[in-house]
């Protein structure tokens, strides 16, 4: 604050207390969103549960299933869906989905992006990543469309071969406070050796095949759709950090610039005061 007078000082005090009165705003709306986005997620996460945990059952118990979903193949691309958000102010909530994101890739050659949000898109886009599609306007309000509509995509670039694997990258709400990026591969499903087979028997008519075919798309759509939802909930809650923590800082400097003023007016008293006494000592 050296050198600044008590007039400067005074309107620094005004601007920082506009842009807090801003960040206090922001932190509210983030926090009704929040709540909304996390209601949704709750809502959906059973659907998504259920489905998943049916594959896994087919997929355990049938051990030798022969289907295009379970294949593994020779990677020659990998296909990330990457979800970020259209607006910043959320801290390091874009920057470590596609740290997360360029973190797993083998290299920049073998990689194809569907990006949601501006952030990544414009992030791959500057660097000469190969994007195949992006969504923008979506991040915090994501609707089922939206979900089948990036499923398909990366199904239909699976099915053609365009794409070996597919890899979805996203945001865990882990708490209001806590969000972590993750990466789940979603094709081809991963039969691990360890998994337990169904308790009871389960007959999938006509066939497991064909129950499979019909199931890993809604699959595909509900993890999509699952990851949205929970990342739009993770940016309100990263953007409600961010916004509280500047709300803070605003205030600790509206605080020091109060007293560096108090100090500065007590300073200009004080040199008033001598300065009439010591034109009073002159005129003796």
């Amino acid at each position: 604050m050296a050198g600044m007078g008590s007039r400067d000082i005074k309107r620094k005090i005004k601007s920082v207390n506009s842009t807090m009165q801003i960040t206090k705003a922001m932190k509210l709306v983030s926090t009704a969103k929040l709540k909304k986005n996390r209601d949704r997620f709750d809502m959906t996460k059973p659907y998504f549960d259920t489905v998943l945990e049916t594959v896994r059952d087919i997929v355990s118990f049938n051990k030798n299933l022969k289907h295009d979903y379970l294949e593994e193949r020779d990677i020659r691309k990998t296909l990330y869906i990457l979800i970020t958000s259209d607006r910043g102010l959320c801290g390091g909530y874009n920057v470590n989905a596609i740290k997360k994101a360029l973190g797993t890739l083998e290299s920049k050659s073998k990689s194809r992006f569907i990006t949601v949000g501006k952030k990544a898109h414009d992030y791959l886009r500057n660097r000469d990543y190969e994007i195949v599609d992006h969504h923008l306007g979506i991040s915090e309000q994501p609707e089922y469309l939206d979900a089948q509509r990036i499923a398909g995509l990366a199904l239909k670039l699976f099915m053609q071969e365009e794409v070996d694997e597919i890899k979805l990258v996203y945001t865990k709400l882990i708490s209001t406070v806590v969000q972590e990026a993750t990466c789940l591969k979603l094709l081809p499903i991963v039969v691990t050796e360890d998994s337990e087979a169904p308790e009871e028997f389960v007959s999938y008519e006509p066939s497991p095949e064909e129950v499979l075919s019909y199931l890993i798309p809604k699959f595909l759509e509900a993890t999509v759709y699952g990851a949205l939802v929970e990342s739009a909930a993770a940016e309100q809650a990263a953007r409600r950090i961010a916004m509280e923590n500047a709300t803070d800082n605003a205030q600790e400097m509206i605080e020091d610039l109060t007293l560096s003023f108090n100090q500065a007016r007590q300073g200009a008293i004080t040199q008033e005061i001598s300065e009439i006494v010591s034109g009073a000592e002159a005129l003796k």
